[in-house]
Formats: C-alpha cells, structure tokens, sequence
C-alpha cells in the first residue's frame, strides 16, 4: 500500500542559504529569485527527490515586507510568475507532484497588527495572477489572524482550486497546552469556524515550535465536529519566538534537537493525534522530510 499521509516539503529559505544561494536579509527566499533563480529549482528539486507529495511556490517572501515597495510594484506580478513557474517544472518532472501556490502574510510575519485590510486586495492580486497558470492548490499560510485569511478568500474570486489555510501559533503562551491560540491573539476554534465558513479545503499549522501543534490539532478537532476538513502541521525549527517577534526578521539560530529523526518522532504524534497532511517549515530540510516520506504510514 502506498502511503496515507501528504507530505509538504521543507523550509524553502533556510534550504536555498543552506545550498550556498544568494540569501540575506531583508529579501530572504526572495533574493535567489531574483538573483539566481536555479537554485530555487534545485531546492525544488532536492525536496522532491526525499519523498515530498507537494512542493511550494517560492513566492514568501515576494511581500513589500522583504523585497521593497518600489520593486514590488514593478516586479512583483513577473516574480511570482516566475515563482509559479520553476514549480510547475519541478512538479512536472516528477510523477504525481503538485504545486501549492504560496500567498504570504502580506505586512510582515507573525505581525496580525500590522495587517491593513484596506491594502490587501491589491497586494494579493499581482500574487494571485503571477502564480495561477502554474499551481494546483492555493496555500494560505503562516497567517496569524482569520482577518488575514478573509482577504485572502476574497483575492481568489471565483477560483475553484483547493485553498488550504494555515496558521501560526503563539510559542510561549504559558497555556498553549491547554488555549492554543493564533499569533493575533484568536483561538485555535475560532480559526477551523472560519476555514469552514470560508470552503477551505485543509485546515493546518506552520512556523511555530513542534510542541504547540498537538493542542492545536486536537482544539481544531473539537471544533470541526466531525466536518471533514484535513488538518496538517508543518512546524519550525526555531527557539520559541517572543510575542513581539517578527518572523523572518533576522537570522534566529536553528535547535540542535530538530534532528530528521526527533522530528519523525514529533510527525508520528501529529499523525496519530489526526494530521493527513506533514511537512516542515523554517530549519526542516530534504533529509527531514526523507525521514517522514521513509516512516509516515
């Protein structure tokens, strides 16, 4: 039998810096796109080849945030075309592969206060038109507040492709284990009602420690009640980051304990707690992923 369980690939980011491509601050996964945009196909390439089912667009960082307004507005529709694109090619080259098309937080990771409704139709539409000729699915993620997620069901229209929306979690909340909550400040609960109300196709979580997954898992459960909505979890490889933390905003140091097979250990409990779908963000690399594609039932 082949394998139940969706594997995502790794931290496209900390793979391309990794890899020796162009890479700093504040353009991130952004500036080997621009750049040097064959390493973004090689580390396509290399999460494919270690077992993942979907890889994502290239398109995280592609945000007035990371790359500027000013290039942002004259090149930010033809970089997530490109984005899109050397996706698609990765995809192709492998049998059964699909594409998630990434749409980011749009102010800032982490940040549901710097969020401005007013501005994010037309941050999103230059996305959305740059990577639709190339994905199968739409992937919302690391999205700290349901506000974030409206917009982004909005920018989509009538677009009949899979949406899968993913949160981050706060880290250090002294009671995650018991009230997980989003970054803004929203319950786990209130984030599975809105994925249901919005028709969204999953329902994961992303860029926040290991540990806060399992509580997250089981509050959307619980308010799901029973509606068949997938659940994953793609965590980070991060020290837990502080309330006022922006993600992406600096270099953080990685933990030396996220080894392939303590993650492996961390993805068997996300999958037994309900997770269909398994991936890594920031710090989870190919040889994370080899190990869950090698293991997960």
């Amino acid at each position: 039998m082949g394998r139940r369980t969706i594997l995502l690939d790794g931290g496209m980011g900390r793979e391309l810096q990794r890899m020796g491509a162009p890479f700093r601050q504040p353009e991130w996964s952004a500036l080997a796109l621009i750049e040097a945009p064959d390493y973004v196909r090689r580390a396509h390439d290399a999460f494919l080849d270690a077992g993942a089912d979907i890889i994502t667009s290239n398109s995280y960082a592609l945000v007035p945030f990371h790359i500027g307004e000013e290039r942002f507005a004259a090149q930010g529709g033809a970089l997530a075309s490109l984005a899109g694109r050397l996706a698609r090619q990765a995809a192709d080259a492998k049998a059964g592969a699909r594409v998630a098309g990434s749409l980011p937080p749009l102010f800032g990771s982490y940040r549901a206060d710097l969020f401005d409704a007013a501005r994010a139709a037309d941050l999103l539409a230059p996305l959305v038109r740059g990577l639709a000729p190339h994905v199968d699915l739409w992937l919302a993620e690391t999205q700290s507040a349901v506000a974030e997620v409206r917009a982004v069901r909005a920018a989509l229209g009538a677009d009949a492709r899979p949406l899968w929306l993913s949160f981050t979690l706060e880290d250090e909340a002294a009671d995650a284990a018991v009230h997980p909550r989003l970054r803004g400040g929203e319950a786990v609960a209130q984030a599975a009602e809105a994925a249901l109300a919005l028709g969204a196709d999953a329902l994961l979580f992303n860029c926040s420690q290991p540990e806060v997954m399992g509580p997250a898992l089981a509050a959307a459960q619980g308010a799901a009640a029973g509606a068949p909505l997938p659940l994953g979890v793609y965590a980070n490889a991060f020290p837990p980051q502080p309330k006022d933390a922006a993600a992406n905003d600096g270099l953080d140091e990685l933990r030396a304990d996220l080894t392939p097979a303590s993650y492996l250990d961390w993805a068997r409990r996300w999958v037994d707690a309900g997770a269909a779908i398994v991936g890594g963000c920031c710090g989870i690399g190919p040889d994370h992923i080899r190990a869950l594609a090698a293991a997960l039932p």
